[in-house]
């Protein structure tokens, strides 16, 4: 009897270390969703997004392919076959891909072209996760999974009994070569494939080593037409074939790689990231670098969902820019330049809008990741040095896509953050005054600034010279200038931050005081007739007036008193919110997916679904309403995301929609980045605890928050009082704990004084 007591409490203590051991090595991957998105279309977005099989940053995605090759939208979650796992850099269906190529296994009669090969699967036997992907081909009777590294993969087919196994590598089209190596078990290529912004001698070299003799070896060339028993083709679209038989779970390894520098480079890549690593340590390696950087951040609470949903945005701002460096034999960091073809020393990074990223990317960077934020500017140090200019759209290269002169607030703010390397602080400020003095020469529309000489000259850009989106890229080239001022001022260049921190008051140009909107303006100094607040694109950018009007997130102060008062200012904000969903889309000629994700959702014409309004929640803050914000912000975090296919409420471009629900979860936003301060919203955890990059840890605690207790009732910093609607930079960076008490009814006598509101140009120009 005492011995089964003593068994019984051995057994226990044993337990309960188990589940302590548990609970210490949280898997964050495992709460990671990457389908979250994939529900989407041409028509309507709830993510734009694909499963990207990959590594922070990584070089080289994968993802499932069950769209026709070149098809922007290449994974969708509402489809039932798979063509293959392609190697893919697509930053946006927009955008599309470049430099793809795809691995697919088939059993029985030989079937390579990409409709006939393709196998129906179902999600109910189907992994998707950053660091591992497997799906059962449910006409082949296999499974087929991949593990990534930064630029190599490792894959693995498991097949059934047969005969006549076969591995299909497709090169795409736009030019591409496959080479056969029996001897090597090798099969070696490249891959030309892309939509623009690449050089002429633009090539994705790549290699894939077998672990299995190939019995059968064919390649094809155009037109899907078969060259049985060749081990060489080379064309606009090729591919390789080689087979063997198969046992039943017969595992066969794949491990590939690639280049854009050479084939040689290919190689080391996939000897240096893989070499003799099994499919298995691959994974685990994969899994163990998410966890590390998932968790960075760790979030409490109840809701399972929401815990979901966080690691799943979490993910999708550790996606891009992708690194587009290689490290060669001498163990010395290149690139590829997609600028100007030549291999050059030093870091690139790609893949990226700033239109979208600078809003809440970057300052994710600047707070969590300072030493990759360095290494990014070295890389656009790089591209000016290449090109001549700054990127404002890349992928690979300069894309004529968006608008704005975003390059200088994702420079300054890393600069004054302290996030530049020395070396490059003067080359980046060149680059921006250039941005902002020249304009001729530029290498297409979206780069520098378009419209900058009547810019320079009225203060806006007029709405009757032919330049669409005019009043759009007054209020971001304005932004831009307080920046350009700030950097300027930093460096002792006082003449210059003089000149623009003038400039940064012209958005007040374009503002209609009879209706307190933004509004285009004419060369002549006329407003533009006819206007409908309610009219998306023609003066703005993929919204309307109503979603521009705000976008002066260096002078919030300064807009509110355009419009009179804080009253003017809160009712226009409600005024947002609560009138219906209308629109006016004739300037496209058909309803766009950002206007219809507008109108479905029932939050009246707040857009969240695209980026220029994504901040406006947080101006209650500057007008002595906090507590708004605080219920607005709770209802967008619970009500347009999920952890679902369509778990987005539009594009999620570049990890932009997913910062700004990391951010606003958290509890605070970086609504002017160049500015140290975060505004504070409503924080959807219990707590959340930041480990800095520096060795510190930063805390939020929500007390007795739930889906009711959405206010702040009080607030204290490090055990003092906080009363103000903000965060300083510095604050969080030397770690400490902000508590906040939470409760169901708004307290509006906290954070209503002025020394409460956020920072703001006309206030402060320090």
């Amino acid at each position: 009897m005492k011995l089964n007591v003593l068994f019984g409490a051995l057994f226990t203590l044993i337990f309960s270390a188990n589940i302590y051991a548990q609970e210490s090595e949280i898997s964050y991957v495992d709460y990671v969703n990457t389908l979250m998105g994939t529900d989407s279309t041409f028509d309507l977005s709830n993510g734009n997004t694909y499963p990207a099989i990959a590594l922070p940053w990584g070089m080289n995605f994968w993802t499932p392919q069950t769209a026709e090759m070149g098809d922007g939208w290449a994974y969708k979650y509402d489809d039932y076959k798979i063509r293959g796992i392609k190697q893919t850099h697509q930053p946006s269906p927009w955008l599309n891909d470049y430099a793809a190529f795809s691995l697919m296994a088939v059993t029985g009669q030989l079937k390579f072209e990409e409709e006939e090969r393709a196998s129906w699967f179902s999600h109910k036997a189907e992994t998707a996760k950053p660091h591992h992907y497997s799906v059962y081909l449910a006409d082949y009777d296999v499974t087929a999974e991949v593990a990534p590294t930064e630029r190599a993969a490792h894959f693995k087919f498991t097949f059934p009994e047969s005969d006549s196994s076969y591995i299909v590598l497709d090169a795409f089209n736009k030019g591409s070569m496959v080479k056969i190596i029996p001897e090597e078990r090798k099969i070696i290529g490249y891959a030309r494939n892309n939509h623009g912004g690449v050089p002429e001698n633009f090539h994705n070299y790549f290699v894939a080593e077998f672990d299995k003799d190939f019995e059968v070896n064919h390649t094809w060339k155009d037109g899907w037409e078969l060259q049985q028993n060749s081990k060489n083709a080379e064309a606009d679209h090729v591919g390789a074939i080689i087979g063997f038989k198969t046992k039943k779970g017969e595992e066969v390894n794949v491990k590939v790689a690639s280049s854009f520098i050479s084939a040689e480079q290919a190689q080391l890549n996939l000897d240096s990231e893989i070499g003799e690593s099994s499919f298995e340590e691959v994974k685990d390696n994969a899994k163990e670098i998410w966890n590390k950087e998932l968790g960075r951040i760790q979030v409490e609470g109840d809701n399972t969902d929401h815990i979901e949903t966080f690691y799943s945005s979490l993910y999708r701002v550790l996606l891009f820019p992708r690194k587009f460096y290689e490290i060669n034999k001498e163990g010395k960091c290149v690139h590829y330049s997609p600028y100007n073809g030549e291999v050059l020393p030093g870091y690139m990074f790609t893949d990226n809008g700033f239109w979208d990223t600078f809003r809440a990317v970057f300052p994710f960077f600047n707070m969590m990741y300072p030493e990759l934020n360095k290494k990014i500017m070295a890389g656009l140090a790089n591209t000016y040095k290449e090109s001549g200019w700054l990127p404002e759209w890349a992928s690979p290269g300069h894309r004529n896509v968006m608008i704005g002169s975003n390059s200088a607030p994702i420079i300054a703010d890393a600069y004054l953050k302290g996030n530049v390397y020395p070396e490059d602080v003067e080359v980046l400020f060149e680059a921006i005054l250039k941005n902002a003095n020249i304009e001729e020469g530029r290498p297409v529309e979206s780069v520098g600034r378009e419209g900058l000489g009547y810019y320079n000259e009225l203060g806006y850009v007029p709405y009757d010279v032919d330049i669409n989106e005019n009043a759009a890229r007054t209020l971001e080239y304005a932004y831009a200038d307080w920046t350009i001022a700030k950097m300027a001022k930093d460096l002792g260049k006082e003449k210059i931050a003089k000149r623009f921190y003038k400039q940064a008051y012209n958005y007040k140009k374009l503002f209609d005081s009879s209706t307190n909107l933004m509004r285009g303006k004419n060369e002549d100094g006329t407003f533009q007739e006819p206007f409908n607040p309610l009219k998306w694109g023609d003066a703005f950018t993929e919204g309307n007036s109503l979603h521009y009007t705000w976008s002066v997130f260096q002078d919030v102060e300064g807009l509110i008193d355009l419009m009179g008062d804080e009253e003017e200012f809160t009712g226009k904000l409600d005024e947002v919110f609560e009138m219906p969903p209308e629109f006016d889309d004739s300037y496209y000629g058909f309803t766009i997916h950002e206007i219809r994700e507008m109108q479905i959702v029932n939050m009246g014409n707040y857009a969240h679904g695209n980026q220029p309004i994504q901040h406006m929640i947080y101006l209650y803050n500057y007008a002595g309403k906090p507590w708004k914000t605080q219920q607005r912000i709770r209802e967008v975090l619970t009500k347009l995301y999920a952890p679902t296919p369509d778990g987005y409420p539009g594009d999620e471009d570049n990890g932009q929609t997913s910062a700004w629900y990391v951010f606003s979860s958290l509890g605070f936003y970086p609504v002017t980045p160049g500015a140290s301060q975060y505004v504070i919203g409503s924080p959807l955890f219990d707590k959340a605890s930041l480990k800095l990059q520096n060795g510190n840890e930063f805390n939020i605690i929500a007390k007795d928050n739930s889906e009711e207790n959405f206010y702040i009732e009080s607030a204290s910093l490090n055990g003092k009082e906080w009363n103000k609607n903000y965060l300083n930079y510095e604050d969080v960076m030397q770690g400490g704990t902000l508590q906040l008490e939470m409760i169901d009814t708004p307290n509006m006598e906290r954070g209503v004084t002025k020394e409460a509101v956020p920072f703001s140009m006309s206030s402060d120009n320090k």
